[in-house]
């Protein structure tokens, strides 16, 4: 990983035509630390170092948010419908999983995967009888709209998706597939 250097941080800076008390604002830190850190004068803690970072990356636009990249309007099941109808949706949409949503509040995610474990241990009964309440994950990640892409990968490496919620109501979801496909 390549640091910026004091003169990298300066030229970034006027290169977005920010004062120091701007960048200094935006990165939560006082405008004397920033003249002192591209003056060479202080070697500043990484986790400083990652705000002014990201501050100038905000300035440019370039910082991916939640709302960026989340599908929305969010295509969902309620925990009383079907594994049936479920597994129907998701082969006509050609989705992998939906969200289990009731009053815009998320219950849990259910997917291919959930159907076809829940199958394989019930195998005198038919799942597609079941509520998706009985099959569904309830373990679910969610974030508000102005979060960053770094904290929606961080959800991602242990989650299958990432809801995104807004005032109690679920706004829209953010899959892998999501992420490779507005990096590329």
């Amino acid at each position: 990983m390549d640091l910026p250097t004091p003169a990298d941080l300066r030229e970034r800076r006027n290169e977005l035509g920010l004062t120091q008390s701007d960048l200094a604002d935006r990165a939560d830190v006082s405008q004397p630390l920033i003249a002192r850190i591209e003056g060479g004068d202080v070697d500043p803690r990484l986790s400083t170092l990652r705000r002014i970072v990201n501050a100038l990356q905000e300035a440019e636009g370039a910082i991916l948010r939640a709302e960026d990249l989340m599908n929305s309007p969010i295509v969902s099941v309620q925990p009383d419908d079907s594994v049936h109808e479920t597994q129907e949706l998701m082969d006509e949409r050609g989705f992998s999983q939906v969200p289990v949503i009731r009053d815009g509040t998320p219950r849990g995610l259910i997917g291919h995967s959930d159907i076809r474990q829940r199958s394989d241990e019930s195998e005198t009964e038919n799942v597609g009888d079941f509520p998706v309440d009985e099959v569904k994950r309830e373990s679910i990640a969610t974030v508000e709209p102005g979060a960053t892409i770094d904290e929606i990968n961080d959800y991602l490496n242990h989650n299958d998706a990432v809801l995104v919620v807004e005032g109690g109501e679920t706004v829209g979801i953010i899959t892998e597939a999501d992420i490779a496909a507005h990096i590329s």
